[in-house]
């Protein structure tokens, strides 16, 4: 028998052999069983095609359920074209057998026979009789039947009352991958391979759905096998699922597609599924789903994920299994779905995801299911999962109440992850909700925020004094509006202004009037006006913090109290207070403290002085969802790329915004600082000149004028002093001085010691020098400043002939630089150094600069995945030896792991580890 089919030699072989027997004289029933568009048809059909090429009689039957009510239905497809009628007599079975014998006796016989187990009752009873005398007439009997495992128990098959010798039986399994790959290539020589994987995949094994699904994408192997059927024409695919579907049977359909929704919210880390769930969803015996589950494992429709879940094989055999399945009974399978998980314990977000597709429940335990999942996803920092649980909390019935604090907690959500446009819609909508007084303070604070954050300052303003007015009587409550207001009055200077002269005057007359939260604004402005000494302002916050405090005030007077702390130096104190304010915010993410006190956060990370440190903390920022322009983190980060050598980086930062269009706040003024940095540290002096003036011009403007925020005229005063402009630079050195003498803390003293000292110069200029690294080296967590002040010294040394005090000064730069990460410093040390002398650089004593050159090339080896053995060969080198120098590397970057030294070498810059070039720390 010439093979035409894949995979099928055995049965075609076995069949071939069968119409030699009946040529004999003696016959046999061949039962071909299997699942539905595994090819039965197709085998039957080829067989009867060899029969007649061997000049056997061919007599065909194809059953179809809507005849199986009609007596020998099936028998009368035999004979109808020679006996002239389309069905016998219920009585005429004896007739057709006489006519059968009359036909063997002329030659051998075939009787093929398609979908036996669709045949009617008649039929079955006589072509089981035929069976039994098979072996005494040149007679073969070929059948096929549908041997697929359903939720509801098949009937008994045609041969179980049949001897063994009179049946040979064949399974015709599902193809194997190889021999579908084959047919796809065969189908379409030029596909891909990853079109031609994806292809076989979503055939699962089945020719039928195989030459479906090339059907539908005939011409275009080019584009990706899609997910879903509607990409699909003319629709033969799902037209075939739904064909499979049918002869299943109503109860395997059924648990069908319940698998295929319920697989649509598994999360990649969910519990493998249990059978009785989907029973239970499906309202099948637990017993048949578990043995369904594991048949279509075996045949290949479905396949096992990395959580052990039986997933459908491709997403869009998935989809053609729920086409056309009622909305309803999908919410339906969701909605119990949950309900069982529920019971059984499952994970809060799992029960949520079922929810996310099922119609509104009406019952308490869906809403605090739905509610729990978010604030699940907000602490793990997943604010888009939360707003999809939250808008489908929104469809549950509720009392208007809380209704408000829903839409309250989505809109903060919505501006953190969708943008500002639905979150002051969501927000909006809850303020005119009916609401308790301090559900309405919180909506009101949060659209306040949301309006801000846009630019729309006044428009903010309005609405918070027009929700203070509505709170006579709850004197507490306008408190925290005014302090709100005067938080987010810092987004616009004229209305700054005006917020903080009112609270001024009100705390003058009375101030509990202002409140604890109210009066730690006030000194957070005495601390930026030059007003007031670190010592005196943190005495102050801490009394304002041991006083009682309204919960809603709570967080502005923790977040006020902490921006105070981090200037003053007290950065312990002020991680606590952050730690503090932001356990209060919960599902308030849209809060103006919450932006402070991350923003306070990312400074505190800055003053220690850890400039990888202090990149990473930024890039856990969630940032803000619609600002408009640039954020006090990316300042910071600008600055953090300058620090560790990658001005190339921090370039591509800084181009990122348009300033013309940002908005006039005092995170623009910050950028601006960095965004000078930069320009300085790029050479280019005039644009720089310009970016700290502008910045410096901001500030005065909104009466800031202490150099605890940026630092703009000791930047400008480097600038002249290096256009030799001296007078005007020891001025403004001076100046700041001033001002930064009266805050006294040692990183504003020392840095503009720093700065007056080089501008003057001379004997006078080295005890400015000397006087400023004295200060700073007796502060912890000051080495971003300390490095640039025996960076200054050192040269003021040289200038001075003393290039052995020079040299030491110097090499602790170097260190200092090398050891928390300050590229550029380190660069500019050791360029000093080299005027200074000294014959060799000075090799620090950890870092990557630490690295012997063989050193360092182990290292990145070993950083590319290599082994020590590997490594050996490579370098024709001593296993032992490489070990060494690992161990050594290990030592000088500060790990312990194998797998620590790719991200160790790439924080330094070490070539072939991501870096731009190794880290020039000179000695």
């Amino acid at each position: 028998m010439t093979q035409k089919l894949r995979e099928r030699a055995d049965v075609l072989a076995l069949l071939a052999a069968e119409a030699e027997r009946v040529r004999g004289g003696s016959g046999r029933l061949v039962l071909l069983r299997g699942a539905t568009g595994t090819g039965r048809t197709a085998v039957l059909e080829a067989a009867a095609e060899h029969a007649a090429d061997l000049g056997i009689r061919v007599l065909r039957a194809r059953c179809s359920p809507r005849e199986t009510d009609v007596p020998l239905s099936t028998v009368g497809q035999f004979f109808a074209p020679a006996l002239g009628f389309a069905f016998p007599e219920p009585g005429d079975g004896g007739r057709l057998w006489q006519t059968l014998c009359a036909y063997a006796a002329e030659g051998p016989v075939l009787l093929a026979v398609d979908d036996i187990h669709l045949a009617d009752d008649a039929s079955r009873h006589w072509l089981v009789e035929a069976a039994r005398r098979v072996d005494r007439l040149a007679l073969l009997l070929v059948v096929t039947e549908r041997s697929q495992y359903d939720i509801e128990p098949p009937p008994a098959g045609l041969t179980h009352t049949l001897s063994p010798s009179l049946v040979r039986t064949r399974t015709i399994a599902p193809l194997g991958d190889d021999a579908a790959t084959g047919l796809v290539r065969a189908a379409r020589p030029l596909a891909g391979a990853a079109w031609t994987a994806d292809c076989v995949r979503a055939a699962a094994g089945s020719p039928l759905l195989l030459h479906a699904l090339l059907d539908d994408l005939h011409g275009i192997p080019q584009q990706p096998v899609p997910d879903t059927c509607a990409a699909l024409y003319p629709g033969a695919y799902p037209a075939a699922v739904a064909w499979w579907l049918e002869n299943a049977g109503p109860a395997t359909a059924e648990v069908a597609r319940v698998l295929a929704a319920l697989e649509q919210t598994w999360a990649p880390d969910s519990d493998p599924d249990p059978a009785d769930l989907l029973a239970e969803a499906a309202g099948a015996d637990p017993d048949r789903v578990t043995g369904w589950l594991t048949a279509m494992t075996r045949i290949g429709l479905l396949r096992p994920d990395a959580a052990g879940r039986r997933r459908y094989a491709h997403p869009l055999l998935r989809d053609a299994v729920l086409s056309n399945w009622p909305a309803a009974r999908r919410q339906a399978a969701h909605r119990t779905a949950a309900q069982a998980m529920l019971r059984r314990g499952a994970r809060v977000e799992a029960v949520a995801r079922q929810l996310l597709r099922a119609g509104p429940v009406g019952l308490p335990w869906a809403l605090r299911v739905l509610r729990d999942a978010a604030t699940l996803a907000v602490d793990e920092g997943r604010p888009e999962a939360a707003v999809g649980y939250l808008r489908r909390a929104l469809d549950e019935p509720l009392p208007d109440g809380l209704r408000q604090r829903l839409l309250t907690e989505l809109g903060s959500l919505e501006y953190v992850s969708a943008g500002a446009a639905s979150a002051i819609a969501r927000l909006a909508e809850a303020l005119h909700l009916p609401a308790e007084p301090r559900d309405r303070v919180r909506t009101a604070v949060a659209l306040g925020t949301a309006l801000a954050g846009r630019g729309e300052v006044r428009t903010a303003m309005r609405m918070l004094r027009r929700t203070e007015g509505g709170l006579a009587g709850h004197p507490g409550l306008a408190r925290t509006m005014q302090t709100a207001s005067a938080l987010l009055s810092d987004h616009d200077q004229g209305q700054r202004r005006e917020a903080y002269r009112w609270l001024s005057e009100a705390a003058e007359r009375s101030p509990e009037r202002v409140g604890t939260a109210g009066q730690a604004l006030l000194v957070r402005y005495a601390a930026t006006a030059g007003l007031i000494s670190a010592r005196d302002a943190m005495e102050r916050v801490r009394a304002l913090l041991a006083e009682p405090t309204d919960p809603l005030a709570e967080p502005f007077l923790l977040g006020t109290a902490a921006a105070v702390a981090q200037w003053a130096d007290e950065l312990d104190e002020a991680d606590r207070l952050v730690e503090r304010g932001l356990a209060l915010q919960r599902l308030s993410l849209l809060h103006p403290t919450h932006h402070a006190l991350v923003n306070t956060r990312a400074d505190i990370a800055a003053a220690r002085g850890d400039q990888h440190k202090l990149l990473e903390v930024l890039a856990d920022d969630t940032g803000r969802g619609a600002a408009a322009g640039p954020s006090n983190a990316d300042a910071h980060r600008v600055l953090a790329l300058v620090h560790t050598g990658r001005p190339a980086q921090a370039r591509r930062v800084a181009d990122g915004f348009d300033l013309s269009r940002a908005p006039d706040n005092w995170e623009l003024n910050r950028f601006l600082y960095a965004r000078g940095v930069l320009r300085a540290a790029e050479g280019d002096g005039p644009g720089a000149l310009h970016d700290f003036l502008e910045c410096g011009r901001r500030q005065a403007a909104r009466e800031v004028v202490s150099p605890v925020v940026t630092p703009w005229r000791t930047a400008v005063a480097e600038i002249r002093l290096a256009a030799g402009l001296t007078r005007e630079a020891v001025a403004l050195a001076e100046e700041e001085l001033r001002l930064a003498r009266v805050w006294d803390t040692p990183r504003t003293v020392g840095r503009a010691l720093r700065v007056l000292g080089a501008a003057t110069g001379g004997r006078r200029g080295r005890e400015l020098a000397a006087e400023a690294v004295r200060v700073l080296r007796e502060a912890p967590g000051t080495d971003l400043e300390l490095i640039p002040a025996l960076i200054a010294q050192g040269r003021q040394f040289m200038a001075a002939g003393e290039r052995s005090h020079a040299r030491d000064v110097l090499r602790e730069a170097a260190e200092r630089a090398e050891r928390t990460g300050a590229v550029r410093w380190g660069t500019l040390a050791g360029a000093a150094l080299r005027e200074s002398g000294a014959r060799r650089a000075a090799t620090p004593g950890t870092g990557s600069g630490a690295l012997t050159v063989s050193e360092r090339r182990i290292a990145r080896l070993a950083a590319d995945g290599r082994t020590n053995t590997e490594i050996a060969d490579l370098l024709h080198l001593a296993r032992r030896t490489v070990e060494t120098h690992l161990t050594s590397a290990y030592r000088k970057l500060r790990i312990r792991r194998r797998a620590e030294l790719r991200d160790a070498l790439e924080r330094a810059g070490a070539p072939g580890a991501g870096g731009g070039g190794e880290t020039a720390v000179p000695g």
